[in-house]
């Protein structure tokens, strides 16, 4: 059912493909209607928008292969670079805005028909925005940072364009053409900002960082409340992996308990954190609590002998 799920995700990324194309053609319109700067700059981040958005196609499909024998925990990581290309992209954008904005600055140009390119303007927000919102909710709901990360982007822009419009009617109320090139400046830093924030997320996901704390410490909280008090824990790690969730520890068990007691716990341990962890896949390695060796969490992974109880 998972699998069937992430491979309907690519419908949200046509989605995102559509409306940047549309808000492309909406606001080079507002652009070339008004003569603003401000409006140029919010043209080229949709024109960012529509690459970030096949980026995002084109790792969603191959997030959405099974597993096959090079690929044991899928491809879901693949996301990943979707969401660092996009960030990357932004980047761009907020270097080709700066620079128009500068040379506007420089040689100052009037406003053009500013009514009718802020009512386009307006109408390419709006649909910026209600696809953001669609995106965020689906990134929540299948743990997803492309749909996510194309989220950001797009609210980025919705925020973007506010300040243009902003900018344009202080414009108009002041007759201060030197506001417009500046708005587009401040816009090209706050692009700037989420950027940054985009290709740090995709660079922690690519080095494996633990899962969030609130997970970490629902499992731990799960492992604290076990009714076999004379049952330990130890060498809890977690990363993540895409969509992906994986965990792995030491369960140590009183010696005398049999193979079949042993497994029996380490299956009910993972029940329950399968179901508050979800999409997790979890390892244990069942040891003697008799045993010194046991108790050497370094040794964990790095012998070729580990029990390994795959849920």
């Amino acid at each position: 059912m998972e699998q069937l799920n992430r491979s309907n995700l690519t419908r949200y990324a046509w989605l995102s493909i559509a409306v940047a194309i549309l808000t492309i053609g909406l606001k080079t319109a507002a652009y070339f209607i008004t003569n603003s700067v401000g409006l140029l700059s919010d043209a080229l981040e949709s024109i960012v928008n529509l690459v970030g958005a096949l980026m995002a196609l084109g790792m969603l499909t191959i997030a959405a292969r099974p597993a096959d024998e090079n690929h044991t925990y899928g491809h879901s990581k693949a996301e990943y670079f979707s969401s660092g290309v996009e960030g990357t992209l932004i980047l761009v954008a907020a270097i080709s805005i700066a620079y128009a904005a500068i040379q506007r600055l420089i040689t100052p140009k009037p406003l053009e028909q500013v009514g009718i390119g802020l009512i386009v303007s307006v109408i390419a927000s709006l649909a910026n925005l209600g696809v953001a919102l669609i995106l965020k909710r689906a990134g929540k709901q299948y743990n997803s940072i492309s749909l996510t990360s194309n989220s950001h982007h797009l609210m980025t822009d919705v925020w973007t364009s506010g300040g243009v419009l902003v900018g344009i009617g202080a414009v108009v109320i002041t007759d201060w053409q030197v506001l417009d090139p500046i708005i587009a400046i401040l816009v090209a830093l706050n692009i700037v900002w989420t950027g940054v924030g985009i290709i740090r997320q995709s660079v922690s996901g690519l080095m494996d960082s633990a899962l969030p704390k609130e997970n970490r410490e629902a499992i731990q909280k799960i492992l604290d409340n076990q009714k076999e008090k004379d049952v330990k824990f130890h060498a809890l790690r977690t990363r993540q992996s895409g969509s992906l969730k994986i965990i792995s520890m030491h369960v140590l068990v009183p010696g005398k308990w049999t193979v079949d007691q042993g497994h029996k716990f380490v299956t009910q341990v993972e029940n329950e954190i399968s179901k508050t962890i979800e999409n997790s896949v979890i390892f244990t390695h069942l040891e003697s609590l008799t045993d010194p060796a046991s108790f050497d969490e370094d040794a964990f992974g790095s012998t070729g002998n580990n029990t390994a109880i795959l849920k």
